[in-house]
Parts: structure tokens; C-alpha cells; sequence
């Protein structure tokens, strides 16, 4: 796919709220969003990025230009000027959940710090967005219960969680729960599929309690893709370049962690 940069056309409506460097600008691109008002748009994005950008492992962050298009959700490989990430979002009107569920996932790229290259292992930073907006839902409702937008917002805030459980329960059974066994007879279609989102989305609900009671899984998805290339890579080698490339030992663990989800288990050895 080689989309074109975006490039704002109409005004521009930039987030004041910043938790001191962890948290980017976000700037709403134009005013096409049906119902929705781009300051309340950008409230709720706010809110998403407030939840995990600050867990991830390469801070600061440049700014966020959030448009929205058809043929998204999507974060281009194209940055702006400054370095800016261009986001797509396919919503519009007041659909709050489906907002923060499909920025979250493009935060769960940018976390993981995609990049162009072989696209054999896609399938797994795929997923890893798919948890990433499955982790933000399930805390907005009690960010929104404390500290919402704006007052009268408040009550809206179980529906994130709703929304999340929805999700979950129409995907966990896509793909059986013994992911070693699973993994093993479906490596070469993962390979082949990177976009399978109830699948993704399925693989998703199984690691989600990973990076539920160990944060720094976070922190290490800013590694993932350091050794990216145009080199085709076996999911083992793609995983064991991960856990080599981690500095931090907690970081190592949690890869070594996923790893065995699948049945794989990491050297080690002093890297």
C-alpha cells in the first residue's frame, strides 16, 4: 500500500493537555467528521493517548495529525515536515468507542515502531495493536468515572468497557486456546495473512494478560522492529531479534514471556 501524505486543508485543532513529554500533540486535520466537533474528537483521542502513550519506550514522541478517511484506520509510513504521524480514522458522527478503539490500535503501531520491510511477521504487530485497544477500552471507563472531558461525559464511560467485552466475546473462540499447537499448523498462512482481525483479534485476548500484569511489555514493543529489513525471517528469529535487542531485563523477560505462548523458548545466554 503507498498512501499520500496528508497535508491539513481546513483548521487545525491542537490538544493543550500533555503529560509532560509522554503524552504527543495530537492536531485534528479539517472538519469532516459528521456530528462529531473536532474538539471533542480530539477530547477523547486525548484521553487514549494519556493511557498508553506514557507506558511505551521512546519518549518523546513527535505529534499526531489525526484526518479522517474511507480507506483507514491507518497510520502511514509517510511522516509530516517535522515528523509528524499521519493517522487515519474511518469513523465520524459522536461513535466515541470506535474512536478510541481504532486510534488505540494505530498507538499500538507507532508504540512498536513500525517500519517498512518484510511483512512476513506483520501478522504479530497486528495483534499487538489489536491489544493495545483492547488494554486502552478496558481503562477508559474508570479514567472517564475520575477525570472526564467535560462533566456531563461522565456517564458515557461504561460503554468502553462495553464495547471491549463485546469485542472479546465475538472473537476469543476464532482460534483455539493452546496457541502452541495452534501456531505450529497455521505459521506459514500467518506469514502469508497479516490482516486476519478476528484472528488478530483472538491472539490478542490471549496476551492481553500479559500486558495487563507486566507494563513493561509496553516499554519493550518499542523494540520490536529494530531489526526490521526487507529480509525475510522466521517468527523464532523475528522474536529472538526482540528479546537481543531489549536493554532493559525485565524487558527481555516479558519477550521471552510471549515467546512461550507460542511454544518457543529464548536463549538465555548473555546476549
Amino acid at each position: 500500500m503507498s498512501p499520500q501524505p496528508i497535508v491539513p486543508q481546513v483548521k487545525e485543532h491542537a490538544s493543550e493537555k500533555q503529560l509532560k513529554g509522554k503524552t504527543p500533540e495530537i492536531k485534528i486535520l479539517a472538519d469532516d467528521w459528521g456530528d462529531g466537533q473536532p474538539e471533542d474528537i480530539l477530547a477523547v483521542l486525548t484521553s487514549v493517548a494519556e493511557i498508553i502513550f506514557p507506558l511505551g519506550g521512546k519518549t518523546p514522541y513527535d505529534s499526531i495529525w489525526v484526518s479522517r478517511s474511507e480507506q483507514g484506520p491507518i497510520v502511514l509510513y509517510q511522516r509530516g515536515k517535522d515528523g509528524e504521524y499521519m493517522v487515519k480514522l474511518n469513523t465520524q458522527d459522536r461513535y466515541w468507542c470506535q474512536y478510541a478503539f481504532q486510534f488505540s490500535h494505530e498507538i499500538g503501531h507507532i508504540l512498536c515502531d513500525y517500519r517498512h520491510g518484510d511483512s512476513s511477521n506483520l501478522w504479530f504487530e497486528e495483534t499487538l495493536g489489536e491489544v493495545a485497544s483492547l488494554y486502552t477500552l478496558l481503562r477508559l471507563e474508570e479514567s472517564w468515572k475520575q477525570s472526564p472531558p467535560y462533566p456531563h461525559w461522565k456517564d458515557y464511560a461504561p460503554e468502553f468497557t462495553k464495547y471491549a467485552n463485546e469485542r472479546i466475546k465475538k472473537y476469543e473462540n476464532e482460534i483455539p486456546s493452546d496457541l502452541t499447537a495452534w501456531f505450529r499448523e497455521n505459521k506459514q498462512s500467518l506469514r502469508k495473512e497479516p490482516l486476519d482481525r478476528p484472528r488478530n483479534v483472538s491472539l490478542a485476548i490471549r496476551l492481553l494478560p500479559l500486558f495487563d500484569k507486566f507494563q513493561e511489555g509496553w516499554s519493550a514493543c518499542a523494540f520490536l522492529n529494530e531489526k526490521k529489513s526487507k529480509t525475510p525471517r522466521s517468527f523464532v528469529s523475528y522474536l529472538s531479534d526482540w528479546y537481543k535487542t531489549c536493554p532493559l531485563p525485565e524487558q527481555k523477560n516479558f519477550v521471552k514471556k510471549i515467546a512461550l505462548k507460542f511454544g518457543i523458548k529464548l536463549s538465555s545466554q548473555r546476549d
